[in-house]
C-alpha cells in the first residue's frame, strides 16, 4: 500500500483540494490518499510544522508526506524532500521541516531540480505531486534531486532555556478545535530542565494585563484534574489545566469546555498565537 498525505492551507471551501487529489490519482491510481489537515492558516509554516510532527509517526514507514503551505518556488524558498526517521516529506525550503529536524538528523535530503522537465505551465504543487508519486512508486530520491546537507531553520520553533535554567521561555504554536493553546515547550525540554523541582506557569490575561492564578501542576491526562479534586468528571468542567499532550509539547486547556458555548483557554485565558508561555522553577 502506497501512502499520500496531504497537509495544506487550501481549506475545503475551494476545489484545489479535489483537484490536488485528482492529480495524485491521475498520476498513480493505487495510491491511498489521508488528508491530515487542509485547514492550515494561510502560509502559516510553524503550524504546519506542528501538525507534521504531530501527526507523522501514525502512519507506516514509507509514507509519503505531501505539503502544500507557502509552496511556491522562489529566490528564497527551494523545493525539498527528506527522508527522515522512515518517512518522505515533500515541501518548500520555508521552515516547515525545523520542528523535525531539530530533533534528529535527516537520512537524506535532496533539492527538487525536475521543474524543467515538467510542462511550462505546471504549478509547484504539480511539480510536489510528481515527487509524491514517484517515490510512493518506489522511486529514489537522487532522481528528482540534488543532494544537499543543510535546509532553513526557523530558530523560533524552539523554546529558551534561561542561563540559570530557573525558567523556560515559548510561545503559543497552535490552537486546536477545543481552543486547547499548544506551546513550543516540549517534555523533554522540560525535564532536563526541572530535574525534579517545583513549578508554575503564568498566566497573564491579554485583555486587561492582569495575571490570573498560575497554573502549579502539569497533569498526565485531562480528567487527572477532576480525579484530584475526587469530582465525578461528568460534572466537572470550567478549571484550566497543563498536560503534555500526544506529540510531547506543553498544552494549556480548560477542562470540558465547549469553546462554542462557555470559552476555551484562548478566549477564556486570552492566550493567542505567538503569545509568551513560561515555566517558572523554584
Amino acid at each position: 500500500m502506497s501512502i499520500i498525505t496531504l497537509t495544506t492551507d487550501y481549506g475545503l471551501k475551494d476545489h484545489f483540494v479535489g483537484a490536488l487529489k485528482g492529480k495524485i490519482l491521475t498520476e498513480f491510481p493505487t495510491a491511498t490518499i489521508v488528508d491530515i489537515s487542509n485547514d492550515i492558516d494561510p502560509f502559516n509554516t510553524t503550524e504546519a510544522s506542528y501538525i507534521i510532527s504531530a501527526s507523522y509517526l501514525n502512519f507506516p514507514k514509507g509514507t509519503v508526506h505531501l505539503i502544500g503551505v507557502d509552496a511556491e518556488l522562489n529566490k528564497e524558498n527551494q523545493h525539498l524532500a527528506m527522508f527522515w526517521n522512515g518517512h518522505y516529506f515533500i515541501c518548500a525550503d520555508n521552515g516547515i521541516l525545523s520542528m523535525l529536524t531539530q530533533k534528529m538528523k535527516p537520512e537524506k535530503i535532496v533539492s527538487i531540480n525536475i521543474h524543467d522537465r515538467l510542462p511550462t505551465d505546471a504549478t509547484d504543487l504539480d511539480v510536489f505531486v510528481t515527487v509524491a508519486c514517484h517515490i510512493a512508486k518506489g522511486g529514489l530520491l537522487n532522481v528528482i534531486g540534488k543532494e544537499i546537507d543543510e535546509i532553513k531553520h526557523v530558530t523560533e520553533l524552539q523554546a529558551v532555556v534561561a542561563p540559570d535554567k530557573n525558567s523556560i521561555k515559548g510561545f503559543v504554536i497552535y490552537i486546536d478545535h477545543f481552543g486547547y493553546v499548544v506551546t513550543n515547550i516540549s517534555k523533554k525540554t522540560f525535564l532536563e530542565v526541572a530535574q525534579g523541582r517545583p513549578y508554575e506557569i503564568p498566566l497573564l490575561q491579554k485583555r486587561n494585563q492582569k495575571k490570573s492564578s498560575p497554573i502549579k501542576n502539569i497533569w498526565a491526562k485531562y480528567s487527572d484534574i477532576a480525579n484530584a479534586s475526587n469530582y465525578e468528571i461528568k460534572n466537572y468542567e470550567g478549571d484550566k489545566l497543563a498536560i503534555f499532550n500526544e506529540a510531547g509539547f506543553l498544552e494549556i486547556a480548560i477542562f470540558r469546555s465547549n469553546p462554542m458555548r462557555v470559552g476555551s483557554a484562548t478566549s477564556l485565558l486570552g492566550l493567542g498565537y505567538r503569545d509568551t508561555i513560561v515555566v517558572e522553577f523554584k
